[in-house]
């Protein structure tokens, strides 16, 4: 199949699979006469795994780990399940992240009682004094 196809049938981007291939996620599909990729049922299949483990928030590195797993099957799976819980306890403290982050938006919208002018806006005064007194980035920042 042509990369359209395929793009088709797993809900990529041609540029996302033409992506996954450069990173080493994909391997690089046979030249037809015409020298168009043609792709074939091991790249749907392994494209299908890549979008899986995208769906539960992995990095390609951790893809990387698991593909690497996949490809060797007399390997130990330990290695897997290390990743794994790897994985669980970085979405723990993202999601410790993310609920620190809700209580602190949740009481800077307390502070607004009533609709007014932004001349007298209190969510607008604390900021500006919260971040004139902090230079450290707001917790569960991303830069």
């Amino acid at each position: 199949m042509k990369i359209g196809e395929l793009a088709e049938r797993s809900g990529c981007l041609v540029e996302t699979i033409r992506y996954y291939e450069r990173v080493g996620l994909l391997m690089s599909p046979k030249r037809a006469m015409n020298n168009y990729r043609t792709y074939n049922e091991q790249h749907s299949e392994r494209l299908l795994f890549i979008r899986h483990c995208r769906a539960l928030d992995m990095t390609l590195d951790e893809i990387r780990t698991l593909l690497n797993f996949k490809d060797d099957p007399q390997v130990e799976c330990a290695g897997v399940n290390e990743l794994l819980e790897k994985h669980i306890a970085d979405v723990f403290e993202r999601i410790q992240g993310l609920t620190a982050l809700e209580a602190q938006l949740r009481e800077l919208r307390a502070r607004c009682i009533v609709a007014d002018t932004t001349s007298s806006c209190e969510i607008l005064r604390a900021l500006s004094i919260e971040n004139s007194r902090c230079n450290k980035p707001v917790h569960g920042s991303r830069g």
